[in-house]
């Protein structure tokens, strides 16, 4: 089990509810929601009961719906089922809720009961037909849950120093020495090409090939694809097309998802409930342009203008893998190594996007018109990332190598005349301060 830093935010909820709510851990699947859980469970607890609506008989499942009005009677039968009683600090599982939704209504009651605590999990929840059919409970506290980010990657190799190291040198402003960096840039990018999938990580800790831990995120690829064919025939959407398509649209010149890519009549108002299921779903991640870069962004996004982004970048690398002639090992090592010929942009921008989206960042970007005074016409830039910092706008560019021209913050500040904010080059040298841009090295997202 791996250090994760969502047993705190669960932790927080046990301290602060004592029982008055439920604890719903939302996120796509195999980012290891149920084991965590399981593991919160059996450290915090006197003892658990796990019912996995997966594979849960129906016997168990006609108990939510015959007897939320006698509690008792509820408990009797389901410890007679289950062949377990609890004691009196124990918390019961609930896996896999969106299998049978009626177990989450029924949560209002059984909290109200009082008697044990309830913690649930499930994917590819808020968005289900069957979750419109039910009363959704206010006594369920809702929280989402991602793939690693670089810092538990580190905790999971043993490495409790290089995290700290990173936040204290962003804190003070003060780049690392090159060997460090260099060393880190390289654990970096191990850990962009793995991903945050717990079995890949784990695969990697036990020393096996690239070419197997590759294998490992096929199969979750394959997962997400099956969940993705069985929202499509249910509701006539194309998700499992768009999901498809994602590595060729990144590797678009400006990234900017075209429908063209899926079928040349193809328009946003047909695609746009897949879209939405792909980013609710949380295996890809939404990010929308705005039409003036104000701090309320929200305000001024365009849904039909958007990148959709992979949720964990090391799937999206084995994606594009597919579709390569070369082994898959020789790929890998040459990523790790820095010493890939062709454009990393794509993943680079994917894993930005993947680390703010973890911080709790909504994602936007932002094109723009603008005539220099040397030019006759006015050409088109784009901002990778906009966020909102102290209340203020920051300007995040991300670079795939050490190129520092910055032609798009410029005009962006002669277009809007915003001053005294922070903006940010995201490139693979170390940080650096100049002309009033912060150059990070990439693996210093985590701090932003």
């Amino acid at each position: 089990m791996f250090k994760r830093k969502f047993y705190e935010k669960m932790l927080e909820w046990k301290n602060n509810s004592n029982g008055k709510t439920a604890f719903m851990i939302e996120g796509a699947r195999r980012i290891g929601k149920s084991t965590i859980a399981i593991e919160f469970a059996q450290k915090e607890y006197d003892d658990y009961l796990f019912l996995d609506f997966a594979i849960e008989s129906n016997d168990v499942k006609n108990l939510f719906e015959k007897y939320m009005g006698n509690i008792d009677d509820f408990f009797r039968y389901l410890f007679i089922l289950k062949n377990k009683e609890l004691k009196e600090n124990s918390v019961i599982i609930f896996d896999e809720v969106q299998m049978f939704p009626l177990v989450r209504q029924s949560i209002k009651y059984l909290v109200q009961d009082g008697r044990f605590h309830y913690i649930e999990t499930g994917s590819l929840i808020s968005v289900k037909k069957k979750s419109k059919e039910i009363l959704i409970p206010s006594e369920e506290q809702r929280e989402k849950m991602f793939p690693m980010d670089f810092e538990e990657f580190l905790w999971a190799t043993g490495d409790t120093q290089t995290a700290k190291l990173i936040y204290e040198s962003f804190e003070n402003k003060n780049p690392l020495p090159d060997a460090i960096h260099r060393k880190i840039m390289e654990k970096f990018r191990t850990y962009m090409v793995i991903g945050g999938m717990p079995q890949a990580v784990n695969s990697f800790i036990e020393g096996e090939s690239f070419k197997q831990i590759d294998l490992i995120k096929k199969s979750i690829l394959n997962l997400y694809e099956e969940d993705l064919e069985k929202h499509d025939e249910e509701f006539t959407d194309r998700a499992s097309l768009i999901f498809n398509t994602i590595p060729e649209q990144l590797s678009n010149h400006n990234s900017i998802f075209k429908f063209s890519k899926i079928n040349k009549n193809a328009r946003y108002k047909n695609y746009v409930s897949s879209v939405k299921f792909i980013n609710d779903s949380m295996i890809g991640n939404f990010c929308q342009n705005v039409t003036d870069p104000e701090i309320t962004l929200d305000l001024f996004a365009q849904s039909e203008k958007f990148k959709l982004y992979l949720g964990d970048t090391g799937l999206l690398v084995t994606q594009i893998l597919n579709n390569s002639t070369s082994t898959d090992e020789n790929i890998y090592k040459s990523i790790i190594f820095g010493k890939l010929g062709t454009n990393l942009g794509m993943i680079f921008e994917n894993i930005v996007a993947q680390m703010l989206r973890v911080k709790g960042y909504k994602l936007f970007f932002h094109e723009f018109m603008y005539k220099n005074e040397n030019s006759k016409s006015e050409k088109k830039y784009e901002i990778d990332f906009l966020i909102i910092k102290n209340k203020k706008i920051c300007p995040i560019e991300v670079k795939s190598s050490s190129y520092k021209k910055h032609e798009s913050f410029d005009n962006f500040y002669k277009k809007y005349k915003i001053k005294n904010n922070e903006k940010y080059i995201i490139y693979t040298k170390n940080l650096n301060q100049e002309d009033g841009i912060t150059y990070l090295p990439i693996y210093m997202t985590m701090c932003l």
